[in-house]
C-alpha cells in the first residue's frame, strides 16, 4: 500500500512540472508537462493507455501532448517486436530533454525575432519624419542585440536533445562562473537604472 506522503508528493510533482511545461512551451498543456513528469516517475516506456490510467486522462488529451512533446524533442515514441500499440519514454533524463527543449527553443525564436527585426527595418527603408526615426532607431537597436544573440547562438554546438546542465556547470571555473555573474549582475543592474 502507497503512503499518504508517496501519493501527495507524486501529486505535487505532476502539478508543478505540469504548470511548469506548460508555461514554457506553446501548444503544451499542463497534462503535457504531468506526461513528463509520470514518465519520469515510472520505470520504463510506458503505452498511451497506461498514461491515461496513470494521470486519469482521455486518450485523446493525452495523446495530442504526447505528439507536441515529441516534437519538442522531449519525448520518443517507438515500437517493440511483438507489441500491438506504441511506447513512450523521455527521450534522455530529466530535467537534462526540458533543458535541450528550452536551448533549442530559444535558438529558434532568436533565429525569428531577428528576420523579424531585419524586415521591419527594410520596410521602413528611408522613411522620413520623426516617428520613422524614432521607430528606425527601435528598430536599429532591436536588430543589434537580435545579431548578437545570434552570435552567441552560433557559438555554441547545436543540441539535439538532452542538455546535462549540471556536467556543463561542472566544467566551468569558478573565475568564468564569477565573470559571468558580474556580466549577469552588471546587466540587470543596467536594467534597474533604466526604470
Amino acid at each position: 500500500m502507497t503512503s499518504v506522503r508517496v501519493v501527495q508528493a507524486r501529486k505535487e510533482l505532476l502539478e508543478g512540472v505540469g504548470a511548469e511545461i506548460a508555461a514554457s512551451f506553446p501548444g503544451i498543456t499542463r497534462l503535457g508537462g504531468q506526461v513528463v513528469a509520470a514518465l519520469y516517475l515510472t520505470d520504463g516506456p510506458r503505452s498511451m493507455d497506461e498514461l491515461c490510467v496513470l494521470l486519469e486522462r482521455s486518450k485523446s488529451n493525452v495523446f495530442n501532448n504526447l505528439k507536441g512533446l515529441e516534437a519538442l524533442g522531449i519525448v520518443q515514441r517507438r515500437r517493440e517486436a511483438g507489441i500491438r500499440h506504441d511506447l513512450y519514454s523521455l527521450r534522455g533524463p530529466y530535467p537534462d530533454v526540458i533543458i535541450g527543449a528550452y536551448v533549442a527553443r530559444l535558438r529558434t525564436v532568436v533565429a525569428d525575432l531577428r528576420a523579424l527585426a531585419r524586415r521591419a527595418l527594410s520596410q521602413i527603408g528611408d522613411a522620413e519624419g520623426s516617428e520613422a526615426d524614432v521607430l528606425r532607431a527601435r528598430l536599429g537597436d532591436l536588430a543589434r542585440k537580435y545579431e548578437l544573440f545570434t552570435a552567441v547562438m552560433n557559438d555554441l554546438p547545436d543540441i539535439d536533445g538532452p542538455l546535462d546542465l549540471e556536467r556543463a556547470l561542472s566544467h566551468l571555473t569558478p573565475d568564468v562562473l564569477a565573470a559571468f555573474k558580474l556580466a549577469a549582475s552588471a546587466a540587470w543592474a543596467s536594467n534597474e537604472d533604466d526604470s
